[in-house]
């Protein structure tokens, strides 16, 4: 979901060519979700699926559009989520319980021949089986993959700040909190984009978001751009009832510091604020990591997704071909241009 203070943040868009000879390190989850929940059949909802009823939207969508990002000349490194911090469990907890409610309504609408797929989407889950599905698919497309202590964006941001990769690709502002240096949205949503509940169709573009651009703008400090966070509810915590991102950042310029806010607005829930704040500007990381992208294994990745999901043998054997061709010409490149500033 993430925090929901987009409004707030200055943005620009860019072509594809500006990110060429980028290393971006990708939230996974945040795009594996995106997959699940637009690869489907536009009334009914249902995803993609093999013959033995297994979902497949995600395979989709990382095999082209990871390809895609190949091929104009972008270095993607998927980073997946580890253990989630213990005061996320109510969070969690509460989007099962959504996502549950979904579901039902999902299967009425089906069942009433309604439109389903708003219903449908709410519904997505993420399964052990997608996410180890999505692993392999990356490792057989000869795509690095890294698992992380906690939670991948902040993952991502460390590994920008360290100057591992150039940014951050997430549809999520949360990994500025974690602070990330450049934030990438739209990178696996570029191109053409359906308007909700509309037959209209608008060109989606990717968009580079610098954090020292938006601190600078908002007149703010990262302390303070976690505590708007805070105010208008994360991952993490509820927010403060009537308080929106304008309203946040109000507070936060009046009130400068979290000690000074804490005595000025009352938090919902029973979350330790402060542990909180302290998990965005500290959170858990690892560098246990290896970034290598390799020539795809084409017998594997055959078998995996066309004996195995069903996908064309003739569209699969163009893509091998495609990321054959892309893994050769960025090894010849040599792995120190594509860490460009």
């Amino acid at each position: 979901m993430g925090v929901a203070i987009s409004q707030l943040i200055p943005k620009k868009e860019i072509e594809f060519e500006h990110l060429r000879g980028k290393i971006v390190a990708i939230d996974a989850l945040n795009t594996i979700f995106q997959f699940l929940s637009v690869i489907r059949d536009r009334m009914t909802g249902e995803p993609l699926k093999d013959h033995k009823g297994n979902v497949t939207s995600h395979l989709s969508g990382l095999l082209y559009r990871t390809t895609n990002m190949l091929e104009a000349g972008i270095k993607p490194v998927f980073v997946f989520d580890g253990k989630y911090p213990e005061f996320k469990k109510k969070t969690v907890e509460e989007r099962e319980r959504v996502r549950e409610k979904a579901r039902q309504k999902w299967e009425d609408a089906v069942r009433d021949g309604k439109p389903a797929m708003k219903y449908a989407q709410a519904a997505t889950q993420m399964t052990d089986d997608i996410l180890q599905g999505s692993k392999k698919i990356l490792e057989l497309m000869g795509i690095p993959w890294i698992q992380a202590a906690s939670e991948g964006e902040a993952q991502c941001s460390y590994m920008c700040n360290k100057g591992d990769v150039w940014a951050t690709g997430s549809q999520d502002a949360d990994s500025l909190l974690f602070g990330t240096p450049r934030l990438v949205k739209n990178l696996s949503l570029s191109g053409k984009k359906k308007v909700p509940n509309k037959e209209v169709y608008i060109q989606v573009k990717p968009e580079l978001i610098e954090l020292q651009n938006v601190l600078q703008t908002l007149g703010l400090t990262r302390e303070q751009l976690i505590m708007i966070g805070l105010l208008v509810g994360t991952d993490y915590n509820e927010g403060v009832k009537g308080v929106g991102p304008k309203t946040a950042l109000k507070l936060v310029k009046e009130h400068k510091t979290l000690g000074e806010l804490l005595t000025k607005v009352e938090f919902a829930g029973e979350i330790d604020i402060e542990r909180v704040y302290n998990f965005f500007l500290n959170p858990p990381h690892t560098d246990d990591y290896k970034m290598e992208w390799k020539r795809p294994d084409h017998d594997g990745l055959m078998k995996f997704m066309s004996v195995e999901h069903d996908f064309s043998e003739e569209r699969m054997a163009k893509i091998i071909t495609k990321l054959d061709e892309l893994s050769i010409e960025s090894r010849q490149k040599g792995l120190g241009s594509w860490l460009k500033k």
